[in-house]
């Protein structure tokens, strides 16, 4: 797949926050990260673009997807290691001396650090993507996401997060989640 190819099945119908504008967020908050090699830095590229390739919300296994088509798709001797860090997208977590995933999930995991209205229009966009739930499960499941990451002890893996880290316990706890 070219990047046009991958950028036009980050359009697709359906897609309010996993789509086109969320993989470019990603790669601008990849440029600001220091100390990376020409290596490390094109294996976080290539997950970043492949790791919401595959985003169907009625399935559970979109990361495993996204990993074998990646793997299939990118440089044979870097494929492995992107698969490998796409798959971590599926939990968010991360080994202590997993450099790279920290990177990449603290990355993906930015938003919940944003200003209040850069999250709520990401909470309304990741409701849209589960329109065909129910209000109430929705709910009690969001609930349940955003618990488990607000229990983390650490939300953001490495130092590579956003700058406002500390505002997302705060923006997680703000309850927008129950609309």
């Amino acid at each position: 797949m070219t990047r046009e190819e991958l950028a036009a099945a980050y359009t697709a119908p359906g897609r309010h926050y996993h789509n086109l504008a969320h993989i470019e967020d990603c790669l601008a908050a990849l440029a600001q990260v220091e100390g990376l090699s020409a290596r490390e830095r094109e294996v976080l590229s290539e997950a970043i673009w492949w790791h919401d390739i595959v985003y169907d919300p009625t399935r559970s296994d979109n990361e495993e997807l996204s990993a074998q088509l990646a793997e299939r798709h990118v440089r044979a001797d870097i494929s492995h290691q992107v698969g490998r860090l796409i798959r971590l997208t599926k939990t968010h977590d991360v080994e202590a001396d997993d450099r790279l995933g920290a990177i990449l999930i603290s990355i993906d995991l930015s938003i919940l650090g944003a200003e209040p209205a850069r999250y709520d229009a990401y909470a309304a966009a990741i409701r849209q993507e589960f329109i065909h739930v129910s209000d109430a499960d929705y709910r009690a499941g969001r609930a349940a996401v955003l618990r488990r990451f607000a229990a983390r002890p650490v939300i953001y893996p490495t130092r590579a997060s956003p700058r406002n880290i500390t505002s997302a316990p705060a923006t997680i706890s703000r309850g927008n989640w129950r609309r």
